[in-house]
C-alpha cells in the first residue's frame, strides 16, 4: 500500500501516484485513446470548436491546442463574428519559431476558419462533427447561455467548457477550463467539473498543466491577480503615488508589476475583465474586493496605466521606513486575507493554490509559501493592521483561523511530496527552480522516508505541475549580492542537502523525466547514485553565462564520477555554459537514457533491486589529480565578465578537485558565495535582475 506525505497533485486529476507510474512503467493517461474518447475514433473523428478564436484567448488556445491535437487528426474549427480581428494571423509568427515554416503551415491548414452571426450555426459545420466546444465569447451571461443552447440544440452530446475568468460553473450551467496568460505558451488550465473527467486527463496527455479547482466566484488566478492590482490601486487612493512607482514596489515586495501587465494584455479589455472578477467577487464576500472608483473609470475609458513618454526615471525616489511598513500592510494585508478565503473554501490542493501564484500571477513564492514564511501571528497581524486602513474590508471573507493550521503536511510540503510503498521511496519535485522553501521540503522528505526504514529512493519532477528542471530561483541570491557570507550559506547548506541522497541511501536514483535540466538542478540530481534521462533531455550548466559559481557541487561532483578520459567534456559543460542531449552524456554525467517507458523501467529495476540493472559508476572522494586546466576548442570568453566568470570557475574547479571530499564542501561554497559579490556577478544576470528588482 503507498504512503504519501500529503495527497499529490497527480491524483486530483484522477490519473495515481507517482509511485505507480514508476511501477506500472508508464504514464497513467494515453493521449491516443484519450483523444478517440473525446472526440471519436476513425471516420466518426469529431473536431474541436474554439468560439471566439479571433480574441486573445480564442486565439492563444487555437494555436495551442491545434499544434498539439494536429498529429491526431482532430480538425479545428475557429469560429467568431463577420469583421473580428484577425487574431489567428498575428500567432502565426510564434507558430513558425515553435515547429518551423513547414510545421507551422501543417499546424495552421487544419484550423477551419468559421463565421456565423451569433444566433446560429453554419450549415457546414454539422459535417465536421463537433464533439468539443471550447467557448472564449465576451464575459456576458446572458450571451453565454444562449450560446451553449444553440450548440446543444445542434449537437446535444457535445462536451463544453468556458474559458470564463470570472463565472462558476453553477452560474454558465458548463464545465470550465480557465487558461493562464499567456495564451499561447502558458501551459496551465484551472478546471471546474465534478469529476476529473476525459478532456482533463487529455489537456494533460497532451503536456498541459490542468488543475482541478472549485466552483466559486471567480478562480485563484482571478483573486490572486485582481487582488494584487486592487491592493495597488487602494494604496494610490491613501498615497497618491503614481501607478509606476507602485508597480515597482510591488515587483519588489511581491513579484509582478499588475498595471504593467494590463496595458501589456491590452488596457481596454484587461481592465474591463479585473472590474468584472472584482465586481462579482464584492457582491459574494463584500468590501475587500470592491472595485476603486479609478477602475470604474477605466473598465470604460481604456486608458493606459502608464501614460507614454512619462518621466519616471527623473523623479525616481525611495520610501522610508515607515513608509515602507505602511505599503506592504497595503499590500500584503488584503493578498493575506484573500489566500485565507481560498483556504478556507478549499478551493484547490494546497501546492496548487501555491504555484497557480507563481506560474500564472508572477509571485516570486506563492502566496501560501509566503504566508507560510512569515507564519501565523505575523500574518494575521499584518491583516488587522490593513483593516485599521480599511476597516469595512474586515466584514466578510476573513478567515484568521485556517493559519492555525500551518504546521500540517499541506501547508509545510507545498513543492515536494515523498511517496512510499515500505520499500522504495519517491520523491517529487513540484517547483522548476530550486529555493530555500525546496531545499527545507526535501530534507522533511528524506526525513519522512528513513523515519519509515526506506533505504531505496526515486528524485523526480511531479508529473503534472513541474515539466522542466532548470536550475536555482535566481531571486534567492539577492542577498548574496551585498553579503559574501549570505551566497556561502546557501551554496553549503545546499549542498549538505544533495549529498544526503547520496550519503543516507542504500541507493538514490534521480530521473529526469522532462524535457530539460540545469544548473542546481543538474548539481542536486547529480547526487544520486545513478542518474537517468528520457531521451531528448537537455542537460547544461549555464552558470557561467549569468555568471555564478555553481554553488552545489558542480565545479567537483562531476569530475569525481567520471573517468579521467572524460574530465574535458565535463569541464566544457562548466566552462562552455552549452547544454548537451542526455544521449551525449551517458557515461560521464548520466548514467543511461531511453524513451519515457525504458527510463522509467529502468528506474525502477534500479530502485528495487532488480535484475537488468546498471553498474554504479565509481566516486572518488579523495583528491583528483590530473584535472585539466583548459578545454581545447573553447571559443574565446565574451568579454572582461565572461572571462571573470571562467576564471573564477576554473579556481574552483582546481581547488574543490584537489581537496578531498569532506573539505571541499566548504571551498566551494567560499568560492560561490565570493564570486556573488565581484564587479562581474554584479553587470551579470543575477546583479542586473536585483538591481532592477531590489533597488526601488
Amino acid at each position: 500500500m503507498t504512503q504519501t506525505m500529503r495527497q499529490p497533485t497527480l491524483e486530483t486529476l484522477g490519473l495515481g501516484t507517482v509511485l505507480d507510474i514508476f511501477k506500472a512503467g508508464r504514464l497513467p493517461a494515453d493521449p491516443a485513446g484519450l483523444v478517440d474518447e473525446v472526440f471519436g475514433s476513425g471516420e466518426k473523428r469529431g473536431s474541436l470548436v474554439i468560439s471566439g478564436a479571433s480574441g486573445i484567448v480564442g486565439a492563444g488556445k487555437t494555436m495551442q491546442l491545434g499544434s498539439r491535437l494536429h498529429p491526431y487528426g482532430v480538425p479545428i474549427v475557429a469560429l467568431d463574428l463577420p469583421g473580428a480581428p484577425d487574431g489567428l494571423g498575428a500567432q502565426y509568427p510564434g507558430l513558425v519559431q515553435a515547429f518551423g515554416k513547414e510545421g507551422a503551415d501543417a499546424v495552421m491548414g487544419s484550423i477551419i476558419r468559421m463565421s456565423y452571426d451569433g444566433k446560429s450555426l453554419p450549415d457546414e459545420l454539422k459535417e465536421l462533427r463537433p464533439s468539443f466546444l471550447l467557448e472564449a465569447i465576451p464575459e456576458i451571461l446572458d450571451i453565454k447561455k444562449a450560446h451553449y443552447q444553440v450548440f446543444r440544440d445542434s449537437f446535444p452530446d457535445i462536451a463544453i467548457r468556458s474559458v470564463t475568468s470570472g463565472f462558476p460553473s453553477s452560474e454558465l450551467g458548463v464545465g470550465i477550463a480557465h487558461p493562464a496568460f499567456p495564451h499561447e505558451i502558458n501551459k496551465m488550465w484551472e478546471v471546474v467539473e465534478p469529476e476529473p473527467s476525459a478532456v482533463t486527463q487529455l489537456l494533460w496527455a497532451l503536456g498541459l498543466i490542468p488543475v482541478p479547482v472549485s466552483d466559486h466566484w471567480s478562480f485563484v488566478l482571478d483573486v490572486l491577480f485582481c487582488g494584487v492590482t486592487l491592493a495597488g490601486l487602494r494604496y494610490h487612493e491613501a498615497s497618491n503615488m503614481p501607478f509606476w512607482k507602485i508597480d515597482k514596489l510591488v515587483r519588489k515586495l511581491v513579484g509582478p508589476n499588475p498595471f504593467r501587465a494590463h496595458d501589456v494584455i491590452g488596457a481596454q479589455g484587461a481592465d474591463f475583465l479585473t472590474w468584472s472578477c472584482l465586481h462579482h467577487l464584492s457582491g459574494t464576500y463584500g468590501d475587500v474586493f470592491k472595485p476603486t472608483e479609478e477602475l470604474e473609470v477605466r473598465k470604460e475609458t481604456g486608458q493606459t496605466w502608464y501614460p507614454p513618454n512619462h518621466f519616471r526615471p527623473l523623479v525616481d525616489w525611495k520610501l522610508g521606513d515607515d513608509e515602507d511598513e505602511v505599503f506592504r500592510t497595503w499590500i500584503l494585508g488584503p493578498l493575506f486575507q484573500m489566500s485565507s478565503l481560498l483556504v478556507h473554501e478549499s478551493r484547490g490542493h494546497f501546492t496548487n493554490l501555491n504555484a497557480i501564484g507563481e506560474l500564472c500571477a508572477q509571485f516570486r513564492k506563492g502566496i501560501l509559501a509566503m504566508a507560510r514564511e512569515a507564519g501565523p501571528d505575523s500574518v494575521i497581524g499584518t491583516v488587522e493592521a490593513y483593516h485599521t486602513l480599511h476597516p469595512s474590508a474586515s466584514e466578510n471573507a476573513w478567515h484568521p483561523e485556517v493559519f492555525q493550521e500551518m504546521g500540517t503536511p499541506e501547508w509545510q510540503q507545498l513543492y515536494v511530496n515523498a511517496e512510499h510503498d515500505g520499500e522504495v521511496g519517491v520523491i517529487t519535485l513540484s517547483r522548476e527552480n530550486y529555493s530555500g522553501d525546496v531545499d527545507a521540503e526535501l530534507n522533511r522528505a528524506m526525513d519522512w522516508l528513513k523515519s519509515a526504514g526506506v533505504e531505496r529512493v526515486i528524485l523526480t519532477g511531479d508529473f503534472h505541475l513541474s515539466t522542466q528542471m532548470i536550475g536555482a530561483d535566481v531571486s534567492e541570491f539577492f542577498p548574496a549580492v551585498e553579503e559574501e557570507e549570505e551566497g556561502f550559506r546557501i551554496s553549503s547548506s545546499w549542498s549538505r542537502t544533495a549529498r544526503r541522497l547520496d550519503e543516507e541511501f542504500k541507493v538514490s536514483v534521480g530521473v529526469l523525466n522532462g524535457k530539460r535540466c540545469l544548473g542546481g538542478m543538474l548539481e542536486l540530481l547529480m547526487h544520486c547514485h545513478y542518474l537517468v534521462a528520457v531521451d531528448g533531455a537537455q542537460l547544461g550548466m549555464p552558470e557561467v553565462t549569468l555568471p555564478v559559481v555553481p554553488g552545489m557541487e558542480g565545479c567537483h561532483w562531476p569530475f569525481r564520477k567520471s573517468q579521467k578520459d572524460d574530465w574535458g567534456k565535463v569541464l566544457t559543460l562548466l566552462l562552455s555554459g552549452r547544454p548537451v542531449k542526455a544521449s551525449e552524456a551517458v557515461g560521464w554525467l548520466i548514467d543511461y537514457t531511453g524513451s519515457l517507458e525504458e527510463t522509467l523501467g529502468m528506474a525502477w529495476t534500479l530502485a528495487s533491486g532488480g535484475e537488468g540493472g546498471l553498474s554504479r559508476r565509481e566516486f572518488d572522494g579523495g583528491t583528483l589529480t590530473g584535472v585539466p586546466s583548459d578545454a581545447p576548442g573553447l571559443p574565446e570568453a565574451d568579454g572582461e565578465m565572461g572571462r571573470a566568470a571562467r576564471a573564477a570557475m576554473m579556481d574552483c574547479i582546481q581547488g574543490a578537485c584537489g581537496a578531498s571530499l569532506p573539505e571541499a564542501l566548504e571551498l566551494q561554497a567560499r568560492h560561490s558565495g565570493a564570486f556573488m559579490t565581484s564587479k562581474a556577478c554584479k553587470q551579470g544576470e543575477i546583479g542586473g535582475q536585483y538591481t532592477k528588482t531590489m533597488m526601488v
